[in-house]
This record gives structure tokens, C-alpha cells and sequence, in this order.
């Protein structure tokens, strides 16, 4: 098979004579020159459907790869068999980016991704290279090509926000979230619908606004330029071709079970035990990962129970066999059970998420099904039904190929700005516990899925016992 070569530099441009007027096509590339200098490939798809994989084997096609992990939590140190950070020995050499670079314990938002991304964006591009954004969390990507970010109009708003400020507004104190959801719900209730009660990080910039400027933040996200700009790829400094790389949804939760098998046995009960706090909060850090909160009940009582020298010295690997307790046996089936289910939930929001960027934002994303790479595990299926198709879809869009291009993204505005309305919209399901969805789409997917039809099914029997 034969090798794309790597994107040549245009040659340098001839220096004018003193008395040469001024020429455009001097001082500017052709269009496909200009889309090479700032080439980027984005691999996207639900946790477990194969990007990382895909990412490193693109490399051995096109030369100057690098990848640029868009993971919220492989950025940050530890937890790496949890978080499936990919192995040295897997990246094959492949300079890999953004992984594990922060501190467990701090905060890292979209704009931080895209204040530490697009640096080494640039430095690739600089030096020929072709980057390979790879990630399951959209919002980060989304934030790396949307030239829209409520973080910068805050911070023009706002300028800094003094501690003296959060210390008025009673925001110092991060445990404070319920209280600080009521606060916004008096100030701004239409922000607040917008917003997920446990959102404390959302909330707390919420309010920090309001306080440091008397300004609304419903008044700024539903503006027109909002409207226009928000969660659109349009604008963009750079070039993207995006990859999808999906598979049926048995398949990618047949993976996610076995998966999470190959965690317990590779160690990641003694990585979550070393970070493992009884006062922790699971909703900032590397604690917010899943496969943490799930195991705190376990851990509550096996350290308890299981205090011994080998523990204390972090000699021993927790295993079902060191367990040795049934209660501690149920409660650690319980866990596993837990964390694959809600890997399995996190496989259908991310799913739903690349429905809607594709359908609603208008982004151009080719959707490579891997089905059948999964299910024959022999052969070059991955290859041939995944690699293959992509590989040539770069090609094309390394060499401008125009018939790549979305249809014109202007016809789908008014969709984009429905969706945007359509999240100031919220649910509370009371028949799951008061379970709150943002937007008609969330809704009809919650009203759709199995747990809910099941409670309602079971309310609608007890009122007919009620009643006879």
C-alpha cells in the first residue's frame, strides 16, 4: 500500500521588486495550501469504540503524526488503568500529548484544554507535522474548534474576580452547592433552568458573574451572537476533518463489560484505593471519574475491616481473593456492576452528543462503523473496516478535495438556534426520583429508556391497586 507523503512547505515566495504592485496571489496560499498549513484530524466516539487505537495507526500513514488527547480525566496524573490512557508500548512511538499533566485535585475546564492545546497545535503545524486530536469528551473539542466560549465573555464582563467577592457572595466555600443553585434560581431563574442542580462548578461561575458585574447570564447566552456562534465549527483558525468511529450499541456494552473486567484484573482496585479519601468530594479533580465514586462504599468498610501490615505498606494487590469477606464480596460486585453500567451510560450520552453536533451544530463528521471489527477479532477486519476508510478520507482532505465539505451550514442555522433555545428548557422526572433533563431531546430519550418505562409501569400498577 502506498504512503501519503508528508505535506510539503509551500516554497518561499519571491521578494518583490521595489516597484511591483501588489499581487494576492503573492501574499496568499491557494485555499488548499492554506488548509494544509492548519490541518487537523479529530477522532471522536464513545469511550471503548477504538479511537486511541485508530489515532496510532493513522501514524503509520501519514508522516509528522502526533496525538492531542482530548480525555478530561487522562489529563490528569494517575488513575491510568481506570482512565485506559493508552500504554507506552502502544503509542508505537507516536508522540503522544495532554496526558497526565495535572494535579489530581485540580480543576481543568474546557478553556483550560483549549488554552493548553492550542500551543501545541501550533507547534506541530509549525513543524509540518499533522495533528490527531483524540478524545471522548466533545465539550473539550468542541471548545478547541468553536470560536465560542462563555468563559471568554465572562472574563471580558468580569475581568478578575477577587477572593474579597467570592467571600461576599458566600461562594468561597465549594461545598456549598445546593445553596448556591437556590441563590441563582432567585437571581437569574432562567440560567438556573440551563443547568443541572450538581453542575457547582457551572453555578459557582454563574454567580461569580452576577456579583462582579450585576450582569445575567441568561442575558448573554441568549443573545443572537450566541445564537449564531455557540457550539459551531464554523470560524474555526483551523482545518478540522472529523472521524467518528462507532459501532451497535450491544457491541460497544459487550466491550465496556469486558473492559472493565480487564481493569479489575490489571489493578485498578489498588489505583482507586491509593487515592481513596472517606471525606472526598467526587465532583472536582480526577475524583469525578467513573470508577471512583463507585467504590466507596467498598472501600469504607474493607479499610476498616482489612487493616494489616501488608496493607500499610501497600504491599498487597486487592483482588476478590484478599477480600475474604462476604459482605466485602457483595459490596464489590455491587461496584463492578455499578461502574459498567455507568460506562454503559456515558457510551449513550456521548452518542447522543455526536447526534446532535452532526444534526443541529453542523459539524461534518464521517461516521466509520466498526461493527464488524469488533465481532471478528481475526483477519484485518479492524483494518479493513476502520483504518482503511479513514486513511483515505484524510487523503482526501489533505489534498482539498471539496466534495468532503459539509452541505452549506448556513441552511441548518435555524436548527442550531432552536437547539440552543431548547436547553433553557428543563424536566424533572419525578417518577426516577426527581431526575432532572435539560432540553425536549434528553427528555424524549429519558422518556424512552428502559428504567423509566419500568417505574412508570410499576406506579401505574400500584394506582390501579390503590383504586380497586
Amino acid at each position: 500500500m502506498s504512503h501519503l507523503a508528508a505535506p510539503a512547505s509551500p516554497p518561499p515566495a519571491p521578494n518583490p521588486s521595489p516597484d511591483a504592485g501588489e499581487d494576492p496571489s503573492c501574499s496568499s496560499p491557494p485555499p488548499t495550501e492554506r488548509a494544509r498549513r492548519s490541518a487537523v484530524v479529530v477522532v471522536m466516539g464513545a469511550t471503548g469504540a477504538g479511537k486511541s487505537r485508530l489515532a496510532v495507526d493513522l501514524a503509520a500513514h501519514f508522516p509528522g503524526v502526533e496525538v492531542v488527547s482530548a480525555d478530561s480525566m487522562q489529563v490528569y496524573r494517575g488513575l491510568d488503568v481506570l482512565t485506559n490512557k493508552v500504554p507506552l508500548h502502544e503509542q508505537n512511538g507516536v508522540p503522544h500529548h495532554l496526558l497526565s499533566i495535572i494535579d489530581p485535585s485540580v480543576e481543568f475546564t474546557c478553556r483550560d484544554f483549549r488554552d493548553h492545546a492550542v500551543p501545541i497545535i501550533d507547534d506541530i503545524l509549525g513543524r509540518g507535522g499533522l495533528p490527531v486530536i483524540v478524545g471522548g469528551t466533545n465539550f473539550y473539542i468542541q471548545a478547541l474548534v468553536s470560536p465560542f466560549l462563555f468563559d471568554d465573555m465572562a472574563e471580558e464582563t468580569k475581568g478578575c474576580t477577587s477572593s474579597d467577592h467570592l467571600d461576599d457572595i458566600g461562594l468561597a466555600d465549594d461545598n456549598q452547592g445546593n445553596g448556591c443553585y437556590e441563590r441563582l434560581k432567585d437571581i437569574d431563574p432562567i440560567a438556573a433552568q440551563r443547568i443541572h442542580p450538581n453542575n457547582h462548578r457551572k453555578i459557582k461561575r454563574y454567580l461569580e458573574l452576577h456579583a462582579t458585574t450585576g450582569a445575567l447570564p441568561s442575558d448573554l447566552f441568549q443573545g443572537e451572537t450566541a445564537e449564531e456562534k455557540w457550539g459551531r465549527p464554523s470560524n474555526s483558525k483551523y482545518e478540522c476533518c472529523f472521524l467518528w468511529v462507532d459501532a451497535d450499541l450491544h457491541v460497544l456494552d459487550n466491550y465496556v463489560n469486558e473492559r472493565v473486567d480487564c481493569m479489575v484484573n490489571a489493578g485498578l482496585l489498588d489505583e482507586v484505593c491509593n487515592i481513596y479519601d472517606p471525606d472526598a468530594i467526587y465532583t472536582q479533580g480526577l475524583r469525578q471519574a467513573i470508577g471512583v465514586r463507585e467504590f466507596d462504599e467498598f472501600f469504607r468498610l474493607y479499610l476498616t475491616k482489612i487493616v494489616t501490615d501488608k496493607i500499610k505498606l501497600g504491599c498487597s494487590s486487592i483482588t476478590k481473593l484478599d477480600v475474604g469477606d462476604d459482605k466485602l464480596e457483595s459490596l464489590l460486585d455491587e461496584a463492578v456492576c455499578q461502574l459498567k453500567a455507568n460506562t454503559r451510560r456515558l457510551v449513550r450520552r456521548q452518542r447522543r452528543r455526536l447526534h446532535r453536533l452532526n444534526k443541529d451544530f453542523g459539524w461534518n463528521l464521517h461516521h466509520i462503523d466498526a461493527t464488524e471489527a469488533f465481532q471478528c477479532t481475526t483477519g484485518d477486519s479492524w483494518h479493513n473496516k476502520v483504518v482503511k476508510p479513514c486513511e483515505d478520507i484524510v487523503k482526501r482532505f489533505l489534498s482539498g478535495d471539496t466534495t468532503l465539505a459539509s452541505e452549506d451550514s448556513s441552511s441548518n442555522i435555524g436548527g442550531t438556534r432552536a437547539a440552543s433555545r431548547e436547553l433553557w428548557t428543563q424536566y424533572v422526572c419525578e417518577a426516577c426520583d426527581n431526575r432532572v433533563l435539560r432540553g425536549a431531546h434528553e427528555w424524549e430519550q429519558h422518556k424512552q429508556g428502559r428504567g423509566h418505562r419500568k417505574r412508570m409501569q410499576r406506579l401505574k400498577q400500584k394506582t390501579k391497586i390503590i383504586i380497586a
